[in-house]
């Protein structure tokens, strides 16, 4: 067994499919099926089985790659960071995480960051749900993810950093304007612009709909929390968002955040493969967002055990 089978079983799990594998890798078919073949003979198991339009993997197979897909991921990871050493680079901090994030969460660290090491780049691969963000962490894309916490996922770490409540954001004219507080009441009856279908807080505000006794008002629109912000200051609709740090709250904003205390808050926060593996240049980073994070506007998220 060799990392070139696992990495060419790799890409046909994926793929399921020898002959795309095949162009991908500049490999004949009959060269990609040895590959398995070998690691088949080793493991005394099938791992895919053959269908008129590709392969499917088996249970064997599922779990080598489950296996193999972190191991590799780690490996590569270590062999870019040898070779930054190697060649006297300053490295990389990989990230990913949706747009509105870095600017809500992360502008004063990332200012703090390039002050003390000004020849590390800080990479930034855009996503625009949790699953995507688990998914490149997965692969070794990126080291790490900032996300909205939830349940446990195999294979990743979780770092809650900040709690955030829900407010409703609407323009200064609007009659809710002027409420202290929004409640179940009021929600049936609002212009929702809702968040991405994917999104983990879409998914996090509709669970909370249903726990108080109602359907999610139908959406007039679908925007990111930025851009429901300033729907929501055109006129359009109403954006019930998390109190982000950089919410416009000044008197003379034309738009009011209005508390929504009857949903449950949701934590933000870091995800990683395993946070003992980070480059030290990568744990520096996530601690500063982290100190600048539980600084912001919510609350301090418990803590977990890294």
């Amino acid at each position: 067994m060799t990392l070139d089978d696992l990495r060419v079983f790799i890409a046909v799990y994926e793929t399921g499919n020898l002959s795309t594998v095949a162009r991908a890798l500049d490999r004949t078919q009959s060269a990609v099926s040895q590959h398995v073949k070998r690691l088949e003979r080793e493991t005394g198991l099938a791992l895919i089985e053959r269908q008129p339009r590709g392969v499917v993997p088996t249970q064997a197979g599922r779990i080598l790659y489950q296996a193999a897909l972190g191991g590799i991921a780690s490996l590569d990871t270590a062999l870019r960071r040898l070779g930054e050493l190697r060649d006297g680079l300053g490295g990389a901090v990989k990230i990913t995480t949706g747009g509105v994030t870095v600017r809500h969460f992360m502008a004063g660290a990332i200012s703090a960051f390039r002050h003390h090491h000004p020849d590390v780049s800080l990479e930034f691969r855009s996503a625009h749900s949790a699953r995507r963000c688990v998914e490149l962490l997965h692969s070794g894309q990126v080291d790490l993810a900032w996300i909205t916490l939830g349940r446990p996922l195999p294979g990743i770490q979780q770092r809650p950093v900040v709690e955030l409540p829900w407010v409703l954001v609407v323009h200064a004219g609007d009659p809710l304007a002027d409420k202290d507080a929004i409640h179940p009441g009021d929600l049936g009856a609002i212009r929702y612009i809702a968040h991405p279908e994917n999104s983990a807080s879409r998914h996090r505000l509709e669970e909370n709909f249903v726990r108080l006794g109602f359907a999610p008002p139908a959406p007039v629109g679908v925007a990111d929390w930025d851009t429901a912000i300033l729907l929501a200051e055109l006129g359009v609709g109403h954006a019930i968002v998390p109190a982000l740090p950089r919410l416009p709250l000044s008197p003379d904003s034309p738009v009011r955040a209005v508390p929504i205390p009857d949903l449950t808050p949701i934590t933000v926060g870091w995800a990683v493969r395993q946070w003992d593996a980070l480059s030290p240049l990568a744990t520096e980073f996530a601690d500063l967002v982290t100190a600048t994070g539980q600084g912001a506007q919510g609350r301090t998220a418990p803590k977990m055990p890294r």
